[in-house]
């Protein structure tokens, strides 16, 4: 009973004695610019996110850069603006540069800061061969396949966009004008949508040590048999760029960094820089690497009928059908009247409820359930088929 309770004592001694650590990064007040995207050389066009970091202790998550002049710039002085378009994105159309210069992009913030990106040549990326999918049991598996005939390119990133189309748990047809309850019109149907996502998971692969520049089958991503993403019809869009060898070991660095740490096994966090500078203070660090190439896509569709039946989709939200009937004495209550006919009411009629052929109130759900909208549009991309 003695080393028992020795033990207990370390224990609680042990609880007792820690003191909470706060390490210099979680209150840290350095803002640094960070720079995302890439000058696209085609046809496409270009994006260019621009925003400041925060400290891990602040409750602002997203501090996007507003006001700044952004402008493509050859190595013959030849200038191409961006326009800013919100929430710190600046665009410009196709630029179709000439593959033959060498292009840096300049940045002017509106505290007079400014930074310069190193001149990049134009890296031509060459076409992908296929994005395809496979089904362990479990879900499918999406890939890729591409290779260079001509082994000038040796380094490769991916990045993709999500779109897929979904449906509420129920499809409501009816709806209130604030004073009775009417047949829901079609173009009032809430039941199916589309929605889109930009994944930043950092997707790489090299060429460098093989014999032939053939990339077969890398792993894009992977999507279980109970997402809502399949439960209709999903398309993913995979973009293709090449690489020089010191943007590769930029996008290695900036992935071990934020997707490979957390346990002991793991790589211990390094010091990385792009190719951003502040040419107003040279000491400042900023995050960040501008490449320049060329752009390829592909994009697939895989419909809910092309996947094994046995696979359903986990709705998000715990969805039940509600009985709320009209008054059908004296002294009760109006069920309809009083949770359903309101304008704004958060709960909706599904459908009617008869007994004896005679109307006596509606089957009902929340808006979670019922409007699809709140998490998509109804708008139909231009792309789907």
């Amino acid at each position: 009973m003695k080393r028992i309770a020795y033990i207990s004592l370390l224990i609680f001694l042990g609880i007792a004695c820690k003191k909470p650590y706060n390490p210099p990064a979680i209150a840290a007040t350095g803002s640094y610019l960070v720079v995302e995207g890439v000058i696209n050389a085609g046809s496409d066009s270009t994006f260019i996110k621009l925003s400041k970091t925060v400290s891990l202790s602040s409750s602002t998550k997203a501090n996007p850069v507003l006001q700044a002049i952004v402008t493509v710039i050859s190595d013959q002085r030849n200038s191409f603006p961006l326009t800013e378009r919100g929430h710190g994105n600046y665009v410009s159309p196709g630029l179709n540069l000439d593959n033959t210069r060498k292009y840096y992009l300049s940045i002017k913030t509106l505290d007079n800061e400014q930074y310069q990106s190193d001149l990049e040549a134009v890296n031509i990326t060459p076409p992908i061969d296929s994005v395809g999918y496979t089904m362990p049991g479990d879900g499918i598996k999406i890939y890729l396949s591409t290779h260079d005939s001509t082994g000038i390119t040796k380094y490769f990133r991916w990045d993709y966009r999500e779109t897929w189309q979904f449906h509420a748990a129920y499809n409501s047809v009816y709806t209130t004008n604030g004073t009775e309850i009417i047949h829901r019109p079609r173009s009032q149907s809430i039941f199916n949508c589309f929605t889109s996502d930009t994944v930043s998971n950092i997707i790489l692969a090299s060429t460098a040590d093989l014999k032939q520049g053939v990339i077969n089958q890398i792993p894009i991503t992977q999507i279980a048999s109970t997402s809502e993403k399949l439960e209709t019809k999903y398309s993913i869009l995979v973009n293709q760029y090449a690489l020089t060898g010191n943007a590769y070991n930029f996008w290695v660095n900036l992935k071990t960094n934020t997707e490979q740490l957390g346990s002991i096994f793991d790589a211990q966090p390094s010091t990385f820089s792009g190719n951003i500078h502040c040419t107003t203070n040279p000491t400042e660090p900023v995050l960040g690497y501008v490449s320049v190439s060329t752009v390829q896509h592909k994009r697939i569709f895989i419909a809910n009928s092309q996947l094994p039946q046995t696979w359903f989709p986990a709705y998000p939200y715990n969805c039940q059908l509600d009985s709320l009937l009209f008054c059908q004495g004296l002294g009760c209550l109006d069920e309809v009247a009083l949770y359903l006919i309101p304008k704004g009411s958060a709960t909706i009629p599904v459908d009617a409820i008869y007994k004896g052929g005679a109307l006596i109130g509606y089957y009902s759900s929340t808006i979670q359930c019922l409007d699809c909208t709140l998490r998509g549009t109804l708008i139909q991309p231009a792309f789907w088929k």
